[in-house]
């Protein structure tokens, strides 16, 4: 018979405390032996140098337990905003989690986004409330923030005595022996057979309310609501319990073919790359052959590995419904399916999107090559980053979420490369959208052998709508073969535009074309498509677009007129606010360029008691004298001849 697997995620906003839960998880289950500390840099999950350095975790980590028969795979992930996709990447393959809040700040701006990413996968959830003994904890306060701000539909396991004391402990008000009648009420609300026996008080059996609790988490119906106190190892044993009691095992069958999902790439001296996958369907083992789907190829399995924090056992084996880490797979990246397509695999969430790009240095020279394989490495990793190297110019750039991902990723590169590189100051990604509709031509035939004539009808798209390619050509105009080229180029040819950023919203047509049987080649196309795109844009025009964000502002109403003074100032809007209890509730939109520091100065003006949540809202017209261009970077498709001697490897 199959182990039970729970495959756990802990998430937070920063600070909260999960970690401390994942080191008290392991000790009291035996695999460790001393209780690893965040604050000493002794956290067994923490295992970058850099993490046990801040006292922050930056990267998910795996780990894997037993508590009470059941396998639990345990993922502790980064609290900082700055590090979502890192947490897009995992929350992806979990079936259940921990959501960690503070018993004294309560719930968060990240912790919001996060819950909301927990429902949209439709994943279980328990709440702990941490830190019940601090200075300051108000669990009653916060359980009110959750009902409010999260779910309405909690259930209390137990309650705090001595609360903000060193003495501080919990009640349980969930067992055998003690039942609480709000938690009876609440299951009764949504199982008929126990609102029946309820309402006419007939005897109610502990196993058949534990067990109507259960379905009722399953299905997210009811969330239960734990305290304690991680750093005193208060509550854990509990939180254990619970997950074991009212998870499900992910359905699952090593039977069926193949169908795993690579929800992360990392990379080991010994072994090099790692690709981090959840088996939903079938079996991986050592020396095996397997089909990457995403990619269509096929690759050979080196070996199967388990892991517990930063150590690895070679396993031989992974069956459907668990994780492992998957050696040999040189080719996999982050999201491909390996095996088949199944309905279990899980859809993409979004937590933030990178609105900001920074170029890297090296601060010696002689390290730009190994600066530019590390970056390369990293975004492999992390491919938010979306790593550019452009050759021409010598310049390396990254996509990034915000300071603090600056100051860690300038660590990594100093202690896992041993390079020393600095980063400039980021600059807001903008795009640009064809202003009007218009049309491109090239006539590369010239110098011979080479023929490729074509005429693109270029027209502005909806927000939003990205980029969409047709050819209204025959073929005995333009070979198949040669099409395709053209159509694989596109991407490329719309990196840059005329005021230097990616061109997107547009719809483009091929409308005339002409191979030659003799002189033309697939190359010839790919070298034209830049050249009669950019030509297109310059007779269309462009208009920048900026990224705007939605935010959500929680304040005391005294700050509300010098908040709401700053938005307007920032060319932002905001919908009438909500206020209640001396308190309001402010949503709108901003544009990012003049909001980057807007958290910092809500924060200080507040006295660190205002709360901001962010996302991406949407791109959107900009002036150029607000926006900001720049030029083209490398050789440009305008200046035709230097292309060409380019692309024919001419020019140096």
């Amino acid at each position: 018979m199959q182990t039970q697997i729970r495959n756990l995620g802990i998430l937070a906003h920063v600070d909260a405390g999960k970690t401390t839960i994942t080191e008290n998880f392991l000790y009291l289950s035996g695999q460790t032996k001393h209780l690893g500390s965040v604050d000493n840099g002794t956290a067994q999950t923490d295992f970058l140098d850099v993490e046990r350095q801040r006292g922050i975790s930056v990267r998910s980590s795996n780990t894997s337990f037993m508590w009470s028969g059941v396998k639990i795979n345990l993922i502790d992930t980064p609290g900082h905003v700055d590090f979502s996709s890192d947490v897009e990447r995992v929350i992806r393959v979990l079936d259940c989690a921990i959501l960690v809040i503070s018993a004294v700040e309560g719930v968060q701006a990240h912790t919001e986004t996060l819950w909301n990413a927990l429902q949209s996968l439709k994943i279980p959830t328990i709440i702990f409330i941490n830190k019940i003994d601090r200075v300051g904890a108000d669990t009653e306060m916060v359980i009110g923030e959750i009902q409010k701000e999260l779910s309405p539909n909690l259930v209390k396991f137990s309650e705090v005595i001595n609360e903000a004391g060193s003495d501080a402990r919990i009640q349980s008000m969930w067992n055998e022996n003690e039942q609480s009648d709000e938690v009876i009420e609440n299951i009764a609300n949504i199982n008929e057979d126990i609102l029946e026996k309820y309402l006419n008080d007939e005897p109610l059996c502990f196993s058949d309310l534990d067990k109507a609790l259960k379905h009722a988490v399953c299905k997210r119906q009811l969330v239960p609501i734990l305290m304690g106190s991680a750093k005193n190892s208060i509550g854990i044993k509990q939180l254990l319990d619970a997950v074991i009691s009212y998870f499900p095992t992910p359905k699952a069958d090593p039977n069926k073919a193949l169908s795993a999902l690579v929800y992360r790439v990392t990379y080991d001296k010994t072994m090099g790359q790692i690709a981090h996958v959840k088996v939903y369907n079938g079996r991986i083992k050592n020396r095996e052959l397997i089909r990457n789907a995403s990619q269509n190829i096929e690759e050979k399995v080196t070996q199967v590995r388990k892991l517990i924090s930063n150590k690895f056992d070679d396993i031989g084996e992974v069956l459907a419904g668990d994780i492992a880490a998957i050696c040999g797979l040189q080719n996999a990246r982050t999201g491909d399916i390996l095996g088949e397509y199944s309905e279990a695999l899980p859809q993409d969430i979004s937590l933030r999107t990178p609105l900001l790009t920074v170029q890297v240095v090296a601060k010696n020279s002689k390290d730009y090559p190994a600066l530019a394989e590390a970056l390369q490495i990293l975004s492999k990793e992390d491919p938010s980053l979306d790593f550019e190297w452009l050759r021409d110019d010598k310049e390396l750039h990254v996509k990034i979420m915000g300071w603090i991902q600056i100051e860690i990723l300038e660590k990594i590169l100093e202690n896992r490369f041993n390079i020393q590189a600095k980063f400039d100051d980021p600059t807001v990604i903008y795009k640009e959208t064809p202003s009007k509709k218009g049309e491109g031509f090239v006539r590369y035939w010239m110098p011979k052998p080479c023929w490729a004539i074509m005429k693109f009808l270029i027209e502005p798209a909806e927000r939003g709508s990205g980029v969409v390619y047709c050819s209204a050509i025959r073929v005995d105009d333009v070979h198949q073969k040669y099409q395709n080229e053209v159509e694989r180029t596109i991407p490329v040819a719309l990196k840059q535009g005329i005021k230097g950023w990616e061109v997107t919203d547009l719809k483009i047509t091929l409308i005339e074309g002409e191979d030659h049987q003799v002189h033309s080649n697939p190359g010839d196309f790919v070298v034209a498509t830049p050249m009669g795109i950019m030509d297109g844009l310059v007779n269309t025009d462009t208009t920048l677009l900026e990224p705007l964000i939605s935010f959500k502002i929680s304040a005391s109403e005294d700050l509300l007129g010098a908040i709401t003074s700053d938005i307007t100032q920032m060319r932002g809007t905001f919908e009438s606010p909500e206020i209640e209890n001396g308190k309001f509730i402010l949503t709108g939109i901003l544009p990012v360029s003049t909001s980057l520091d807007f958290p910092v100065r809500l924060s200080s003006c507040s006295g660190g008691k205002a709360k901001i949540a962010t996302r991406f809202y949407a791109y959107q017209e900009c002036p150029d004298e607000l926006g900001k261009t720049r030029e083209y970077k490398g050789i440009s498709p305008l200046d035709t001849s230097k292309w060409i001697l380019k692309a024919r490897k001419a020019l140096q």
